[in-house]
């Protein structure tokens, strides 16, 4: 389970961030990605129990936690920023690019709702964006840091929801259900349908199909 320590390996009062991305593997649709601070000292001992990678929670359980992970935030005891990269981004500079593009994006919007930029980065996987301050890459960092975590889950619940809207917009993709991943009812979609504005042209099964 995720805890403080990595966090804790910075001075007392500095502002630590955790940095994650959810949707780098999907035929469509961007990649999100959030900035997480929380509060050491005053974090609610619920999230302590329950903050986890969002890939080993239920989906109900991500919806409960991100919901309480902004209420954290309008108590001052977090904040975050939440952001994005488009697939046409993705395409013209590739996934880990927009990537990590997204997560720059969400430290900036995390400093803007904070008044204030963070001193550290810890960030899931193996590269770093740019950013205003030192950045870690931390492998397997949502199972390890609860800030990670929470970015984490924050970035899944809100491209799970994008994906969502956007199958409302695009039907018979069925991306309500495989979130634009690969799936053999996407793949059948795109042979009936062809390819739309939200998919991914440089992802080689979305190429092949024009």
């Amino acid at each position: 389970m995720p805890d403080f320590t990595l966090e804790l390996e910075h001075p007392e009062g500095l502002m630590v961030i955790g940095l994650d991305e959810a949707g780098r593997g999907p035929w469509a649709g961007p990649v999100v990605a959030a900035a997480v601070w929380l509060d050491p000292a005053r974090t609610s001992a619920a999230l302590l129990r329950d903050l986890d990678d969002s890939k080993a929670l239920r989906p109900a359980a991500r919806e409960t936690l991100y919901e309480a992970i902004k209420a954290s935030a309008r108590q001052g005891l977090a904040a975050f920023g939440i952001a994005e990269a488009t697939a046409q981004e993705i395409d013209r500079i590739n996934i880990l690019q927009a990537s990590l593009l997204a997560m720059s994006r969400a430290a900036d919007q995390l400093a803007e709702a904070a008044g204030r930029r963070a001193e550290a980065a810890l960030v899931d996987g193996l590269h770093t964006p740019a950013l205003a301050c030192p950045a870690r890459p931390v492998v397997k960092g949502d199972s390890r840091s609860l800030s990670i975590a929470a970015a984490s889950i924050l970035a899944k619940v809100t491209r799970d929801r994008v994906m969502a809207d956007l199958a409302a917009r695009h039907p018979g993709y069925g991306w309500e259900r495989n979130k634009g991943y690969g799936t053999a009812e996407h793949r059948r979609a795109l042979d009936r349908l062809g390819v739309t504005g939200e998919h991914r042209r440089s992802f080689r099964p979305v190429r092949e199909m024009l």
